[in-house]
């Protein structure tokens, strides 16, 4: 038995190395970005159903109708960011907490924001057991963001709007930037938003970031 769990430990390992290796290949250069990928444990943030495809580059299902990004998609929105290691990151969106544990490796502290009571609770245990002690997760709407807490240097939206939340970048510091997929029917364009300026980064498809309002 100990001889299996062994060998599934290194599939998983050489998994995530060449996950960080395509990721590499595919134009990410933050060097704190791959490091983080690669201690991560990419296959305890899906459904242990999909362990073993954890390391593919595609989203995953992680129940409640959301899916995990896949791991091409948080290493260039993370590094879109622009993260310096002691910012303040607001993450909408949170899910099981992969990116935020990603993120947390990179910044200083990370408010993740989860709508959904049961992926919130997921995040906030595996979070904790894997020892990322600089994430507070919230199971709230996240088009709120996070006010007592803000501003914020950096954040991240994980789920596809309409249009940018105003009350997200009421929250953002001066100088701060803002990462947001935009459009319609899951599909539209990754936006920067940086002194005030809209950027579009590239085409992309999320799942559609709902409200409470």
């Amino acid at each position: 038995m100990s001889g299996h769990i062994e060998s599934h430990g290194m599939s998983m390992v050489r998994g995530r190395e060449a996950m960080v290796e395509r990721v590499r290949r595919s134009g990410v250069t933050d060097s704190r970005i791959l490091e983080a990928m690669a201690v991560v444990p990419r296959e305890r943030f899906v459904h242990p159903d999909h362990a073993g495809e954890a390391y593919d580059d595609r989203p995953l299902p992680i129940g409640e109708g959301q899916t995990i990004s896949a791991p091409d998609m948080v290493a260039r929105m993370a590094e879109a960011l622009a993260l310096a290691p002691d910012d303040d990151v607001l993450e909408v969106g949170a899910g099981t907490g992969y990116a935020a544990a990603v993120l947390s490796l990179c910044a200083g502290r990370v408010v993740a924001i989860e709508r959904h009571p049961a992926l919130a609770g997921r995040a906030r245990e595996l979070l904790a057991e894997l020892g990322h002690d600089n994430v507070e997760v919230r199971n709230a709407d996240g088009t709120r963001g996070a006010p007592d807490r803000a501003p914020f240097d950096a954040v991240s939206v994980a789920a596809m709007a309409d249009d940018i939340p105003r009350a997200l970048l009421d929250q953002l510091a001066p100088g701060g930037r803002l990462v947001c997929p935009v459009g319609t029917a899951g599909a539209g364009q990754l936006v920067r938003v940086h002194n005030g300026r809209r950027e579009h980064l590239m085409p992309v498809a999320f799942v559609p970031l709902t409200s409470d309002q």
